[in-house]
């Protein structure tokens, strides 16, 4: 069955986020744990690969933490679940099938599938994703709590 995973089910909340709430400070990873409950180990790992790849952008210092790489409206849900597929590819290296049956039929017509939800979340940015944050009253991170930091 197709389902979300959990690890790019993390990446989209973390990248959302981010999104959301990264104006005028950056983000601290701390601040997304505790919005989202992200495990704070899986966040900091998730988070570099996603720098790494591009989508963000680390801001080191006291007040550093993540911002978007490029405009909300310029990244898109696909292009974040295909960096987590290309992790979990890298790291599930053997075949899905041995069987020609399997390696011929079923596996083109997977693959198929794949590109073409992959398509579908290409039309979604995270400019989307906010502005329907937005329309559902979700607070931004600032509006949550004070910063008592002096």
């Amino acid at each position: 069955m197709l389902r979300l995973s959990r690890k790019t089910m993390l990446a989209l909340e973390a990248v959302l986020d981010v999104a959301y709430n990264a104006r005028p400070q950056p983000v601290q990873s701390k601040d997304i744990t505790a919005r989202q409950g992200i495990p704070q180990r899986y966040l900091e790992q998730v988070m570099q690969q996603l720098v790494h790849h591009g989508i963000l952008k680390g801001v080191r210092g006291p007040k550093g933490g993540y911002t978007l790489a490029r405009e909300r409206r310029r990244i898109t849900v696909g292009d974040v679940v295909r960096i987590v597929d290309q992790l979990d590819a890298e790291a599930d290296c053997e075949p899905v099938s041995k069987a020609e049956l399997g390696d011929q039929v079923v596996a083109p017509l997977w693959a198929d599938t794949r590109e073409a939800i992959l398509t579908r979340l290409d039309r979604v940015s995270m400019e989307d994703l906010c502005n329907r944050a937005r329309r559902l009253g979700i607070a931004h991170g600032a509006s949550l709590k004070p910063d008592f930091n002096i």
